[in-house]
């Protein structure tokens, strides 16, 4: 998942932006409302934390034009003020959920990992192909009762394919969840790790087909 966060404060960006990044999420900073609508503006995003107070535009203008241009990227909104008009601003404005500063670390990422679940349609943390079970929160893999080891990208890339299991996933979408500012993924790289991903999943009876021209999609052997 690739994730944008708005936030002025230094300290609270970096903080940010570590815990995501710890959960295996790829994370792009900004550090106020036009800098936001930049990045959206060229890169897809699957949430976004976004700040109330920044600089130039607030969080309310940069979600209601997000909103407005039909961008279905999940937000978390954060502000200094709980108060219930702001709230109910933010949510009629389209976010998704509110937290108010200051706020617990796995708070905001359990809060964040629900939105996203809700936006793809996804109820549960657990995803289910044949024998596979792929835990989104732990990011744990088994087969059997039996734990698969995944290395970090390689689980980002799973849950990429099981979540739109049924449909396939473009090389360019795998590219985009996948990379952020300061780490790229390139076309190179999906064809090593859907390499390396098939290998395992082999033996569990699930294949990662390639539709030329298409993508990626799996498939019960």
């Amino acid at each position: 998942m690739r994730v944008l966060v708005v936030e002025d404060d230094p300290a609270l960006r970096l903080g940010i932006s570590r815990m995501l990044q710890a959960e295996g999420w790829q994370v792009d900073v900004v550090t106020d409302g036009e800098y936001a609508l930049s990045a959206s503006a060229t890169q897809d995003y699957d949430a976004a934390v976004l700040d109330l107070g920044l600089p130039r535009r607030s969080g309310l203008e940069v979600l209601s034009r997000w909103r407005n241009q039909g961008k279905d990227l999940a937000v978390l909104i954060l502000t200094a003020n709980d108060g219930l008009t702001s709230r109910v601003q933010g949510l009629n404005n389209g976010a998704d959920d509110y937290l108010a500063k200051p706020f617990e670390p796995e708070e905001l990422v359990a809060r964040l990992r629900a939105i996203t679940r809700r936006r793809s349609g996804n109820t549960s943390n657990l995803l289910s192909l044949g024998r596979l079970r792929f835990n989104t929160d732990t990011k744990e893999l088994n087969s059997d009762g039996e734990r698969l080891a995944l290395s970090p990208r390689e689980a980002a890339l799973l849950e990429l394919l099981m979540s739109s299991h049924g449909s396939a996933v473009p090389k360019a979408r795998i590219i985009s969840a996948m990379s952020s500012w300061e780490s790229n993924f390139s076309a190179n790289s999906v064809e090593i790790y859907i390499l390396k991903l098939r290998r395992k999943l082999a033996p569990a009876g699930v294949n990662i087909v390639t539709l030329r021209g298409v993508g990626y999609a799996l498939e019960l052997l």
